[in-house]
């Protein structure tokens, strides 16, 4: 062995090539002897490394959190676990897993992993993460507020429904043009209420309450239109306000067709200084009464009460009923009911003609 090291060193340095006549025979023999042996070394070790991987016996101990998305492929798993340094060798993982678990299906979350366990082992672990971050269909409806919200997220295990309502009573944190127009005022019981746009979301399992108000936020931003802005420009209203109308409308709107009426109904009376007197108002005042809100905050969002629009919005609207405020009907209506359990509405610019019609039908609400 020693004889084959030097040749194979001079064979390196250069001194010997294949040309050298003398001993040409024996020589040839000695590099083929040469190769055989380092090959055999080269296999012993190197099967002896990847058996260890498999195994689970590597010369280190490491214990890492590694994370996994419902999307990941089963390289993006290796290099994971490589990089974590749980496994040696994501080329090995993947021969290993495409022999073994060849239809795996990787579930997107947590994993607290360590470097002694088997590949056997980490494949049993990755059924089911330490944390699950599976992605679910999460449905947020026009009109839902904050509170209809917080319930969805924590019923569908997204986040904790009290730390997503913390997250949403202040803007500050969130990078978007239109928070600096939400006015900062005492009275104002969720900053971002109104903003957090109802849509369908694909949210994952025990997210951060911040990242989903960040995306919903970031939905709302999307949809702002240069109508909004043209007509908050030519009516001094802010976004904000803009916004807050929206969402009394939203409330109150209860079929097709009347949410441009409602809107033009509540537009006139701000016009001529007249409260909106709007009930719905009062059923979120309740709301954040049942919250822990003192009186002084909910009496700002009573309609009944308050000069003109409540402190903030009161529902997170849809963009239909931003719309119908900005596109309202011209109309002189000061007052309108729903009648027929909300199947049909009046509208009138007269209490008299109101009072009147409402005697009349005022029988066909049940509810």
């Amino acid at each position: 062995m020693t004889e084959v090291y030097l040749i194979f060193q001079c064979v390196l340095k250069g001194k010997i090539t294949m040309s050298d006549k003398k001993g040409s025979k024996g020589f040839k023999a000695v590099i083929a002897l040469l190769v055989a042996v380092l090959l055999a070394v080269f296999a012993f070790f190197g099967a002896g490394y990847v058996q260890n991987d498999i195994n689970g016996s590597r010369n280190r101990k490491s214990e890492n959190t590694v994370y996994i998305s419902d999307t990941a492929s089963q390289y993006d798993v290796g290099q994971a676990l490589l990089r974590n340094e749980i496994i040696n060798s994501e080329t090995v993982w993947d021969y290993w897993m495409n022999k073994n678990y060849p239809d795996f299906d990787y579930i997107g979350g947590e994993y607290n992993l360590n470097s002694n366990m088997s590949y056997e082992e980490i494949a049993q672990k990755l059924r089911e993460p330490d944390v699950s971050h599976k992605t679910i269909s999460v449905c947020i409806p026009e009109g839902y507020n904050i509170f209809d919200i917080a319930t969805a997220l924590e019923e569908n295990g997204i986040c904790s429904g009290k730390e997503f309502l913390e997250a949403c009573k202040s803007k500050e944190g969130y990078d978007y043009s239109f928070i600096s127009e939400i006015p900062q005022s005492d009275t104002i019981a969720y900053a971002l209420e109104g903003f957090l746009f109802p849509a369908t979301y694909e949210l994952a399992e025990n997210t951060s309450p911040k990242e989903v108000v960040d995306e919903m936020l970031r939905a709302f931003a999307d949809r702002i239109t240069e109508e909004w802005r043209t007509y908050c420009s030519q009516n001094n209203m802010t976004l904000y306000e803009l916004i807050t109308l929206a969402s009394v409308v939203e409330k109150e709107t209860l079929g097709e067709g009347v949410a441009e009426n409602i809107s033009s109904v509540f537009l006139n009376r701000l016009d001529k200084k007249r409260k909106l007197q709007s009930d719905v108002t009062i059923d979120y005042g309740n709301a954040l009464r049942s919250n822990g809100f003192e009186d002084k905050v909910v009496t700002s969002y009573n309609t009944y009460k308050c000069e003109a629009l409540p402190s903030g919005p009161i529902c997170n609207p849809g963009t239909a009923n931003i719309n119908a405020v900005v596109n309202h009907n011209d109309t002189d209506y000061l007052y309108f009911f729903s009648y027929n359990n909300g199947a049909d509405f009046y509208f009138t610019h007269s209490y008299a003609d109101f009072s009147k019609k409402w005697e009349e039908v005022k029988h066909t609400n049940t509810n």
